[in-house]
């Protein structure tokens, strides 16, 4: 069978992709997806109480770029939400990120802005070499704000001590000096209004665009004939381990549910010190469903399973390297995603991402 486009992932890189091959080069696009559904890790759905949950971990849109929203506005209209999350900490629960009021709750102080500041000041320990993420927290917060917000989550996280983790990921973690207690300060910020799935199924309601599920691409592909494949999974399965399995963290998700309206005061609440799982997700207080009861996730890290988060280490960074010499050489395929450029990317980015490969490789 003949497609000039096919497209490995039904996650929002693909979908996004296939999108614009539809509707822009009205061209016919063959989507391969190894899962049930379409939408990646942004997939929800109702459980059996009818209540809408998403099945990976929470997902909550937001950015500054213009261009990714009103491409997505497109397929959804929005609630809007202004995410917050609390953390428990010495038997409170203080919020997140770091601001004033995170700093006036965790020690009982009444700082202005500007005393937090030199609070922080003082705690920050001088590190002459920025190199781990251990290295970004001291540097900004000190040894003790360091151990009762980040080592312990980092450590459950990844498995690993944050003095071997790479900058990016608690330099992901903003602190504020001001009293802002939103998780991010984007310009647009939102939940879909009918949820991911039905945006996603927006995306891709053209007849153009073909979907082959619960398919391993490479059951089928040698039967097919195209002259572009765009590339969303892991890349060291697309040439076969040539050099050695890539390290990802996965998570283990254990939904519960109540016969009560609520359950925790936030969205989310994380659990740096206590438990073995990170955090807490009350799902209707993403969604704004009205239901009499309420489901929670709670996020146990491991090491096996679903391949969610690239391992932020030198060593996989430079074993990664190997496979990305390989992909430079190819002509036909173009790798894109999380996974397949092993690499951490929020929605808005994977989207923004997606559409530059498309006027790049497409149009150019």
């Amino acid at each position: 069978m003949n497609y000039k486009y096919i497209v490995v992932g039904a996650g929002l890189a693909g979908l996004t992709v296939a999108e614009r091959i539809a509707n822009v080069l009205e061209e016919k696009v063959l989507i391969i997806e190894k899962r049930s559904h379409i939408g990646g890790n942004v997939y929800d759905s109702y459980n059996e109480e009818g209540i809408l949950i998403h099945n990976y971990g929470p997902h909550i849109f937001h950015t500054n770029d213009r261009e990714v929203y009103r491409y997505l506005s497109r397929f959804t209209a929005w609630n809007d939400f202004w995410h917050r999350v609390l953390t428990y900490v010495d038997g409170n629960l203080i919020p997140m990120p770091i601001t004033v009021e995170t700093i006036n709750k965790l020690y009982n102080l009444n700082l202005s802005c500007n005393e937090v500041e030199e609070f922080l000041k003082k705690q920050a320990l001088p590190i002459n070499e920025i190199k781990t993420s251990k290295d970004v927290a001291l540097s900004k917060v000190g040894t003790d704000i360091y151990q009762k917000i980040f080592e312990t989550y980092t450590k459950k996280q990844w498995g690993i001590d944050p003095g071997e983790i790479d900058t990016s990921v608690i330099s992901r973690i903003p602190i504020r000096l001001n009293r802002d207690t939103r998780y991010f300060n984007d310009r647009y910020q939102g939940m879909p209004k009918y949820g991911f799935t039905k945006m996603c199924e927006k995306m891709i309601a053209n007849k153009k665009i073909k979907i082959l599920l619960n398919t391993d691409y490479k059951e089928v592909i040698e039967d097919l004939q195209y002259d572009k494949l765009v590339y969303t999974g892991p890349a060291d399965y697309y040439y076969n381990y040539k050099y050695g399995e890539m390290a990802y963290r996965s998570i283990d998700f254990v939904f519960e549910t109540f016969n009560r309206e609520e359950y925790q005061p936030a969205p989310v609440v994380n659990y740096p010190n206590d438990y073995d799982f990170t955090r807490i997700t009350e799902f209707k207080k993403l969604t704004g469903q009205d239901h009499k009861m309420t489901t929670i996730l709670k996020e146990y890290p491991c090491s096996d399973g679903e391949p969610y988060y690239p391992f932020p280490t030198k060593e996989c960074k430079e074993q990664f390297n190997l496979y990305q010499a390989e992909i430079k050489r190819e002509k036909k395929v173009i790798f894109l995603g999380r996974l397949a450029e092993y690499r951490y990317y929020n929605m808005d980015a994977v989207v923004r991402r997606a559409l530059d490969i498309f006027h790049g490789g497409f149009n150019g």
